[in-house]
């Protein structure tokens, strides 16, 4: 559908940020951008669209369903692209209640929003209208090394207060379209990483402590396993599948990339020392192991296979030619990551890790 609307929840996040840019770039449809402004949330890394008159940014938390009812009435979309949460495990060990809060309250009062919009839509325009999901690989829970890879149909385990918040919220997305017929997708995807993304994940955090002359904080023994997924891919994963996914069904976007977590500080810190060395030495000399987390998962891993057999779509990223990208972006926009460090981050960090990897 030429020139309509879709309606982009957490927007002006790092996953969100980065599918607005990619749909302006291979989509005409026009972008209605609700976003919270949590920490996360950072309307500078939009500014790039303050032109664009087909990006309508409003500030709005989703939990609050009179200002969603009136963005529906005011902008009638033909799709929900839901990416709002809260999503780092770390603060929802300390403090799970907002996780509760966003992910699954969240979560129902768009599906209420979005339900009872959907139900004075009349004709092409009800049956064309779309709610799509994104979440997580987290809500399956913990593998072993030699345990199969998680697919559609892996049962949910969560063993954090993230990963049961979006667990919940992924069951609340499934009720709706059996209860309600609801037309839903949702879509489970593995570690993102590229730009724009919170120095409190794990890749921007070594690349902004790395270039500060700070230790690189590793947990336990670095080798819980991930699977990374470039964030651009996971874009086009999302399109894919809003554009031709079955109603109902889930889809699993990975990135084929399972990489101890000590990898990938190793391959960053080669990076770094490719493309900003240091006078002396190697990157590398700065990682320190710190304490591990408590109920830290020790491997994820996506089988993608049924969003390739049945929608054709595979990454296009290695591991390696997205963390260059990624890495690339980072040294090229310092600026950005300074605005980013405000002295709440560093707070933060002080508590999560210890005093001496935030001065």
């Amino acid at each position: 559908m030429t020139n309509s609307t879709i309606l982009v929840t957490g927007g002006a996040g790092f996953i969100g940020t980065n599918f607005v840019y990619d749909w302006f770039q291979c989509e005409n449809d026009t972008i209605v951008n609700v976003d919270k402004l949590t920490y996360a949330g950072n309307l500078h890394s939009l500014d790039a669209l303050k032109a664009n008159n087909k990006h309508n940014f409003v500030r709005a938390d989703i939990c609050d369903q009179v200002s969603l009812d009136n963005l529906f009435k005011q902008y009638r979309p033909r799709a929900v692209v839901h990416f709002a949460a809260e999503s780092h495990v770390d603060r929802s060990i300390h403090g799970p209640a907002e996780f509760v809060q966003t992910n699954m309250v969240g979560t129902f009062t768009l599906l209420e929003s979005a339900r009872n919009y959907w139900l004075a839509l009349e004709g092409q325009s009800k049956q064309n209208f779309r709610f799509l999901h994104v979440s997580t690989d987290e809500v399956y829970g913990s593998l072993g090394t030699n345990d199969p890879q998680f697919s559609e149909t892996t049962p949910y385990a969560p063993n954090s207060p993230y990963s049961a918040s979006k667990a919940g919220s992924d069951h609340l997305v499934r009720a709706y379209h059996h209860t309600y017929g609801l037309p839903t997708l949702t879509t489970n995807c593995s570690n993102n990483y590229g730009p724009y993304q919170f120095p409190e994940k794990l890749i921007p955090l070594m690349i902004a402590n790395a270039l500060a002359g700070k230790n690189l904080p590793v947990y336990g023994d670095g080798k819980n396993v991930r699977d990374w997924l470039y964030v651009g891919d996971h874009c086009s994963g999302i399109r894919t599948v809003l554009a031709g996914g079955q109603v109902g069904e889930v889809y699993n976007i990975g990135g084929w990339n399972e990489k101890t977590n000590l990898e990938v500080v190793h391959t960053l810190c080669d990076l770094l020392d490719a493309l900003k060395p240091k006078s002396s030495g190697s990157y590398r000399d700065q990682i320190q192991f710190v304490k591990d987390r408590p109920g830290h998962d020790r491997r994820y891993a996506i089988d993608a296979r049924k969003i390739e057999r049945e929608l054709g779509w595979r990454p296009v990223e290695t591991f390696e030619t997205g963390l260059r990208k990624t890495v690339q972006w980072y040294l090229d926009h310092q600026d950005w990551v300074a605005q980013i460090l405000s002295g709440s981050y560093r707070d933060w960090i002080a508590t999560q890790y210890g005093q001496s990897l935030a001065m």
